[in-house]
């Protein structure tokens, strides 16, 4: 028995939580795993996995197990790495899932420019506003928007977002300007479906305080809010990211420019706390310095 290949395929059943999808993504036959698996809980004297017909779980004894055996997986990639890595260009095929409005208006360029750099880099994408499983989907890393990560994220904080309230000056002549957060109830407000917006948060004297919205539109998309929003529809509240080019460029208005709103956080996400390899590192780098701690479309934010 290799002990280090035992070991990478318990931690791949362990984290995809089936023998199946780890003989799978490790390409070996399921027979070669549950082999390997039983082969070390053998060795170790004790069961790592507890197994049923209808499911697969970690012992106690098998999730501490776990967490060692990701820290010594993670040392010797890095060691046979830092053999090589240092004269190295970045080089490979990164698989990336991110949001689709802010994947699309901000990094799609960002990316242009780090190919461009990188000559020997390709990249695939998987655009989804929706949380995936990384291990399960090959992924190399995710970047996600959030004001709180999921216990078990291994993540790295590259920017922040925050968020405007909007409509079109139509709108407003129309229908008057909200003085204050609570004056919102009396317009035509949408928001973002994936999301609770029946009310929206304000940061007020320090704290976050929610306010109750009505409206009679909602989307999956924040772009197609922005196009509503545009076309004198009504008011309603998304990320700088979004609406910058239409603030700077098409006369949107943002209300309640004194109203902060809280903010979120933007995330690269890995699919595990072991050794993250060269391409993954160079980009995340690359990332960090483009969006730095002033995001650029931030500028738009009312200077209080």
């Amino acid at each position: 028995m290799d002990r280090l290949d035992s070991m990478r395929l318990f931690v791949r059943v362990a984290e995809l939580g089936r023998f199946s999808a780890a003989a799978q993504h490790m390409n070996v036959a399921r027979s070669v795993v549950t082999r390997q698996v039983a082969a070390l809980e053998a060795h170790l004297g004790t069961k790592l996995l507890a197994r049923s017909t209808r499911s697969l779980s970690l012992t106690s004894a098998g999730a501490s197990y776990l967490e060692k055996c990701r820290e010594i997986l993670g040392l010797v990639d890095a060691a046979e790495a830092s053999l090589t890595e240092d004269s190295q260009v970045p080089r490979g095929h990164l698989r990336i899932t991110l949001p689709f409005s802010f994947g699309i208006r901000q990094l799609m360029p960002m990316f242009g420019d780090f190919m461009a750099a990188n000559p020997d880099i390709s990249i695939g994408l998987e655009f989804s506003d929706r949380r995936i499983n990384l291990i399960e989907g090959g992924f190399d890393l995710a970047i996600r928007i959030t004001d709180r990560l999921e216990p078990g994220d291994v993540a790295r904080k590259i920017g922040s977002s925050r968020s405007v309230v909007v409509a079109a000056p139509g709108y407003v002549k129309r229908h008057g300007r909200p003085r204050h957060p609570r004056d919102l109830v009396k317009h035509e407000c949408f928001g973002y479906m994936l999301a609770t917006h029946a009310n929206w948060a304000f940061v007020i004297d320090g704290r976050t305080e929610w306010f109750p919205v009505t409206g009679r539109l909602e989307a999956n998309s924040g772009d197609a809010l922005l196009a509503a929003a545009t076309g004198g529809l009504g008011i309603t509240s998304l990320p700088t990211f979004i609406v910058e080019t239409a603030v700077r460029e098409h006369g949107l208005e943002i209300l309640l420019p004194t109203f902060r709103t809280p903010e979120l956080g933007i995330y690269v996400i890995f699919p595990s706390n072991r050794y993250v390899p060269h391409r993954v590192r160079a980009l995340v780098e690359y990332l960090v310095r483009r969006i730095g701690h002033k995001p650029p479309w931030d500028e738009i934010l009312p200077k209080n």
